[in-house]
């Protein structure tokens, strides 16, 4: 398993990668109607700033910009998402269907903590910048 391990900082930034567009993927399906077949929500309802939140966001965590405020943004939007409409069905989110925002909301929480990694607009900036400092 430490043969793997050196490989931890190229599979977090794939976590981060696939998390983020399919949560934005959330989002267009909010905003968008797609993919999938319901119709589009009021952009102006609690629905249609989640699914603004959820497709931004999930764009700046995949391509890695902003990775920290976008995910940490998300990650209370997830938790928000949970005590608003699962929670009242139940406290267990298995059955309150409350799971994926679970997930959501800690590895938004993790992410925001880590920050972006490699394969980042993030790290590319701050390549930049040791460039231009002096020394």
């Amino acid at each position: 398993m430490d043969s793997l391990a050196r490989f931890a900082p190229h599979i977090y930034a794939l976590l981060r990668i696939v998390v983020g567009l399919l949560f934005a993927m959330h989002g267009s399906q909010k905003l968008l109607g797609f993919p999938g077949d319901k119709p589009p929500v009021e952009i102006a309802s609690l629905m249609g700033l989640a699914g603004i939140i959820e497709l931004v966001g999930g764009l700046l965590i995949a391509f890695g910009f902003l990775t920290r405020v976008a995910a940490f943004v998300a990650s209370g939007t997830m938790a928000v998402a949970y005590f608003m409409a699962h929670a009242p069905q139940g406290a267990i989110p298995l059955l309150n269907q409350g799971e994926l925002a679970v997930v959501y909301c800690f590895v938004f929480l993790y992410i925001a903590a880590q920050g972006s990694g490699p394969w980042s607009v993030d790290n590319l900036i701050r390549k930049d910048r040791r460039d231009v400092l002096p020394r």
